[in-house]
Parts: C-alpha cells; structure tokens; sequence
C-alpha cells in the first residue's frame, strides 16, 4: 500500500481515458441510429451527452496538467484503433444485418467500449486515493464521472442480454431489470439478473 502510483504511467492512463472517451462519442452516435427500441435510443442519447461531459472533465484534467490533448502513445492508439474498430461493427451490421441484429451488435460494441471505460475511471478513482500532488483534482474529476460510468456498463449489460434473450425467442424483460431497479453498482446488476425471472 506504500508505494505511489507510477507517474508515467498516470500519463498514458490519462491519454488511454481521453482517447476512451472521444471513441464512445463515435461509439454512442453509431449505436444511436442502430438502436430500434425507443427506451434504449433515449438511454443512449442521455449516455451519449453524458460521454460528452465526460471528455469535458478529462480536458480540464489535461489543461490543469498542463498536458497536450493530441499527445500520442503507442497505447493511445490502441484505443483509438479499437474505437474506430467498433463504430465500423456497428456501422457493417446496419448495413447488412437485419434491424434487431444490428441493435444487438450495437448493444454489445457498447458494452465492450463501456468495460474499457469504467475501468479506466475505477483507475483514476485509485491514483486519487493514493495521495500526492494531483489527487484532488483526481478525485473531482472520478466524482463527477464514476457514478455514469456504472450506469453505462451495468445498465448495457442489462439491455445487451435482453436483448440476446429476445432473438434466441424467449421472453424477455425490457427495459432490462437493471433500468427498473435503478442499477449502479456491480452487486446491484447481479441482483438484478436475479430477479429478472420475477419481472416477468
């Protein structure tokens, strides 16, 4: 528990989280016109202005820093290699899947970007608890995003089972059980996947 967080790797963590965020913008916008339920366009909608705060919080991170936002790492690329990789499965299944299978894959891109995503902030959330100069501005940034963070994740997840659950002919619970109980929090999906049987 000693030891500080590695400061370099602070750095490509940031680059990682920003490059994350820019990617789920393209990400939501592609999974926003994929989307054929009317609640899961909504919700994406409300996720996609929600990403865009986001990416507003890691800019003021990045001026605080005094960091370059168009840095580049070989990890920074990664990211955006396997954001534009996403958008161009979203985008490959509209064009050729029928309407429900393309909303699937689009559901599931979501929830891939969203993993990445959460995690980097469960990151950032840790390097603040560490201490040391920045962990301030760290935590304010974690507190103002982490809570959405769950919301995307978990409530996907939910959308993206359902949703699966549907095209396989069996009855499905949408919204998922996630949405109906307000999920945030690992334990509170897993509950929720639990009760789904009694929803329906």
């Amino acid at each position: 528990m000693g030891r500080k967080a590695d400061g370099a790797q602070v750095h490509e963590l940031l680059l990682q989280a920003l490059e994350t965020e820019r990617g789920g913008i393209e990400i939501y916008t592609a999974a926003i016109k994929a989307a054929k339920n009317e609640d899961l366009r909504k919700e994406w909608q409300g996720y996609l202005e929600e990403t865009r705060t986001h990416e507003r919080v890691l800019t003021h991170v990045f001026g605080e820093l005094g960091m370059d936002l168009e840095e580049k790492s070989p990890g920074r690329a990664v990211v955006a290699h396997l954001g534009a990789s996403l958008v161009q499965a979203i985008e490959m299944a509209a064009s050729k899947a029928d309407p429900a299978a393309a909303e699937l894959v689009a559901a599931e891109c979501v929830v891939l970007a969203e993993t990445k995503d959460h995690q980097n902030w469960e990151l950032i959330g840790q390097v603040a608890r560490q201490g040391g100069p920045h962990a301030a501005l760290f935590q304010q940034a974690f507190e103002a995003v982490e809570s959405d963070e769950d919301h995307h994740l978990y409530h996907t997840k939910g959308w993206c089972r359902e949703l699966w659950i549907q095209s396989l002919g069996m009855p499905a619970v949408l919204p998922p059980p996630e949405e109906v109980k307000h999920v945030e929090t690992a334990i509170g999906a897993a509950r929720a996947e639990k009760a789904r049987e009694k929803m329906m």
